[in-house]
């Protein structure tokens, strides 16, 4: 299957922010007559590091009694680690992805249950036998490059799936749900690590979910007049501190069955078709130590003074970061000093490299290893070498004497690209931009 047709489509979706990560169902034939609901995608945070659990909880509803016998296929982003008790990979599926223009770098089953929604009538868990076979791709070439990858899951038919009686449990230790945020030395110590959940549905802008999405979009399986949500359950919440939650109607609350544990949820809306909705939480946990910090801290700054640290403080430092970057000491005559940063190229070094003839070793000698390689699959002979470097000249007024200020400051921003082809440069471009800094900001 070719992309082509809607390259340019997927390069327009994929330019918007995407925050957040997509589950989608479908059918394995268009016009199923299924809807799912209800539906619950529980992850579960611990302090622990490794994938996260997720638990996506569900029932198939059938509008026509010709809707049974159906396999449903989920699309989630990133990788999967899959069951290694299970039976072995499914080549079918591997075949089917592969042929669908994708590149099948990971293979394997997921744990599939099936639990009885009446906790007095018998057999509480069924084990659906093989589990629900998987496929983690990622689409190589074309303008974009390599995509990140995606998983195509199969929940194969039974029984259970459309029973009212029962909900499916599809568990999926996800690699890639729970991202750590950037953070200060200070803010490692005193506050501890943070980090960044985003758990959605219907989101389809990543590559290579919109390839697949769109290949599908005749088979996708939409919510049921069911409840639906997003559910996030932080373990040992008393060292948990919440920053930031996204949705502003997203729900908090302490589990009533779960101990120690916070639940952030939030519920879908079935009305909106495929649009995507997400639940994002910035959160972090705490040491003893930290807890102790974080109470004593406040004391001792109250002892201070409750304005006088905090407005020293930021005067200080707008004080300190213009005496930095607006003052210059030097000869009035003598031009002030440039700076470099990376690699900046001289026009003699670029002419030195010739199309044709200078090979990749000749080019490191000339240029030094400080480059960015990037390499092509499936094209092991090609690689590209980008070479960035910024040079920045103050611009001064004299005050008096050795002392002058800083006007503005003139930045170049120097960009190289080598292509290499079987260890032989192909084609050499240099990019230079020019632009003004005020002097207040840092170039």
């Amino acid at each position: 299957m070719r992309w082509g047709p809607f390259l340019i489509v997927a390069a327009l979706v994929l330019a918007a922010p995407h925050p957040a990560r997509a589950q989608l169902f479908f059918s394995d034939t268009p016009d199923s007559g299924l809807r799912v609901g209800p539906l619950t995608v529980r992850a579960s945070v611990t302090r622990e590091p490794g994938p996260t659990r997720v638990n996506v909880l569900f029932s198939v509803v059938r509008l026509r009694k010709d809707s049974a016998g159906h396999d449903l296929y989920l699309l989630w982003p990133g990788e999967v680690v899959g069951d290694s008790r299970l039976s072995a990979r499914d080549p079918a599926l591997a075949r089917y992805v592969e042929a669908a223009g994708f590149d099948v770098i990971g293979e394997g089953r997921l744990p599939l249950r099936a639990q009885r929604l009446a906790a007095d009538a018998g057999l509480a868990v069924e084990t659906v036998a093989g589990g629900a076979p998987y496929v983690t791709f990622v689409q190589s070439g074309g303008a974009l490059g390599l995509s990140p990858p995606a998983t195509w899951i199969r929940i194969p038919s039974t029984p259970r799936l459309t029973d009212p009686g029962w909900l499916m449990d599809l568990e999926i230790p996800a690699g890639s749900l729970v991202k750590p945020r950037a953070a200060t030395w200070l803010e490692q110590l005193v506050l501890g690590s943070r980090y960044l959940l985003s758990v959605s549905f219907n989101e389809v802008r990543e590559r290579p979910l919109f390839p697949m999405y769109f290949a599908h979009r005749d088979r996708v399986v939409r919510l049921a007049d069911a409840p639906a949500e997003l559910v996030v359950n932080f373990a040992e919440s008393g060292r948990l501190k919440i920053d930031q939650v996204y949705p502003l109607n997203t729900i908090r609350r302490l589990s009533e069955t779960l101990e120690s544990t916070e639940v952030v949820s939030l519920f879908l809306d079935a009305s909106e078709g495929i649009t995507p909705q997400q639940l994002s939480v910035q959160f972090g946990y705490f040491s003893r130590t930290q807890a102790v910090a974080l109470f004593v801290i406040p004391l001792v700054l109250l002892g201070l003074g409750y304005a006088v640290g905090p407005v020293l403080g930021r005067v200080g430092a707008h004080l300190a970061q213009r005496l930095v970057a607006g003052v210059h000491v030097g000869r009035w005559n003598a031009a002030p000093p440039e700076q470099e940063s990376g690699v900046v190229l001289s026009r003699e070094v670029l002419a030195r490299i010739v199309p044709g003839q200078t090979t990749a070793d000749e080019v490191l000698r000339l240029c030094g290893a400080d480059a960015e390689v990037h390499e092509r699959f499936p094209s092991p002979g090609h690689r590209t070498l980008i070479y960035r470097g910024q040079r920045t000249r103050p611009r001064t007024r004299r005050l008096f004497g050795w002392l002058s200020t800083v006007h503005y400051w003139e930045v170049e921003r120097h960009e190289v690209t080598i292509d290499l082809e079987g260890g032989v440069v192909r084609d050499v471009r240099a990019d230079t931009r020019q632009s003004r800094v005020p002097a207040g900001e840092k170039p």
